[in-house]
């Protein structure tokens, strides 16, 4: 692999959607996001809600990946989430429902509590990146 190129291995628990030869990548992090360049220290970092934009020489592409981890190890990134949807596959009627969903849901728990707070996060990353 050229020096100025990252291996990206992105895996869902199905398969693995994607294992090619990239010049960088910008990852949705649990608190916040990071830029991916080749030659970059080695990292382990938990993925959030949002959009993976991978550049190559095709141009930019961007996914939505539903949390899971990233680690970076020489110049091989791989990505382990459990989910990751092509953002032009979204649809952004979808998305808002499930928004609406999330935030008609009464909690009676700090559990409960939790989880909406997290499908209420999930579904405003989404549907802002299936608007675009």
């Amino acid at each position: 692999m050229p020096a100025d190129h990252l291996r990206l291995v992105l895996v869902t628990p199905e398969k693995t959607l994607l294992d090619e030869p990239v010049q960088a990548l910008r990852v949705p992090l649990y608190d916040g996001s990071a830029g991916i360049y080749p030659g970059r220290a080695p990292l382990i970092g938990r993925l959030g809600y949002g959009e993976l934009r991978i550049t190559d020489e095709r141009g930019t592409r961007s996914y939505f990946v539903d949390g899971g981890f990233v680690q970076v190890k020489g110049d091989t990134v791989s990505l382990l989430t459990n989910r990751a949807v092509p953002a032009n596959e979204l649809n952004a009627a979808e998305a808002e429902e499930l928004l609406r969903e999330a935030l008609a849901r009464v909690p009676h728990s700090d559990e409960e509590f939790q989880a909406k707070a997290r499908d209420q996060h999930r579904a405003r990353r989404m549907a802002a990146l299936s608007r675009r």
